[in-house]
């Protein structure tokens, strides 16, 4: 058997050569995906933008503003546009922001491509190879047995690789997911006590800690994205997106009454219980893929102990 050394070690590296192609190529169809969706997400955001613009050039001058005045609504109107255009440009900023980060991991995954550029046909080269061997070989039906094993054992320790990204990309989420829950729990606490006559302290710190979720939130949205590759790898396609924070705490400074503090505060407990969900799955999901990562350890092992066996010199 040692006449098949030198071929089943080319077999190995052209098998993990050619499964990380496929590897790659699976990951960068599941990013041009988030690509289309967030290239969508900004059009939108850009269209609503312009808009809000609009109302607020219209209610600055000419006859909407002239109106506006003589209703003496103008300012109040007027704030609250100005409150919707900055919602939206930061909203805008962030999504421009997640896409230049798809748009650079693109780029990595496509050279990486081209570096293995002929692996699948170099792999299917020796395949055939080790083929025209065993054909001719005399006797041992060993041979055959192996080259399926070093075929399996290839697929599974694959497996098991792309199993294990997934589950440190989830990790990675969850904990990302988890500090965005801790400042929007923050903030909830901090808007109880606003409705409670907490004053100016407490707007400060609800402002505070919605800045620092949303910074969160982005950074949490860039760990979803890239676990939800990772998952595409292992056969599930899932888009998850974190909810929107809203930060629009500069409407305190026109609107601040015992109804808006109540209807911030419903605000931030329905967007942290979004968020709370979207931790549950990414748990849930984690646990998962730790299950099928002992069942394809054990599945390994097998087959490892089975080759050790047909290698074992006889009695």
């Amino acid at each position: 058997m040692t006449d098949f050394a030198s071929i089943d070690e080319q077999l190995r590296v052209a098998q993990e050569r050619a499964r990380y192609f496929g590897h790659l190529t699976r990951q960068r169809g599941a990013l041009t995906g988030q690509i289309q969706q967030v290239r969508q997400a900004i059009a939108d955001l850009e269209a609503r933008l312009a808009e809000e613009e609009r109302d607020v050039t219209h209610l600055e001058g000419g006859f909407v503003g002239f109106l506006a005045k003589l209703a003496g609504s103008k300012e109040e109107r007027l704030a609250q546009e100005r409150i919707e255009v900055e919602a939206a440009r930061q909203r805008l900023h962030g999504q421009r922001a997640r896409l230049a980060a798809l748009e650079g991991d693109l780029e990595g995954i496509d050279a990486e491509r081209m570096e293995l550029a002929g692996a699948v046909e170099e792999y299917a080269r020796l395949m055939g190879e080790k083929e025209r061997l065993l054909i001719e070989l005399d006797g041992d039906p060993r041979g055959t047995e192996l080259a399926e094993l070093a075929g399996r054992l290839g697929d599974r320790t694959a497996d098991l690789r792309e199993h294990d990204e997934a589950h440190r990309a989830g990790v990675v989420a969850g904990e990302e997911l988890a500090h965005v829950l801790e400042r929007l729990s923050s903030a909830r606490g901090a808007s109880t006590w606003d409705m409670l006559g907490g004053g100016y302290v407490a707007d400060s710190i609800e402002r505070n800690r919605l800045q620092q979720a949303d910074e969160a939130a982005w950074r949490a949205q860039r760990a979803l994205d890239v676990f939800a590759r990772e998952l595409a790898d292992i056969g599930v396609a899932v888009s998850p997106q974190l909810p929107q924070v809203d930060t629009r705490w500069f409407v305190d400074t026109f609107f601040d009454n015992i109804v808006t503090d109540v209807l911030k505060h419903q605000r931030i407990t329905r967007t942290r219980d979004a968020v709370a969900e979207a931790a549950q799955w990414v748990r849930t999901t984690v646990d998962s893929i730790a299950r099928r990562s002992a069942e394809l350890s054990a599945e390994r092992t097998a087959l490892l102990a089975r080759r050790n066996d047909l290698l074992a010199p006889g009695p």
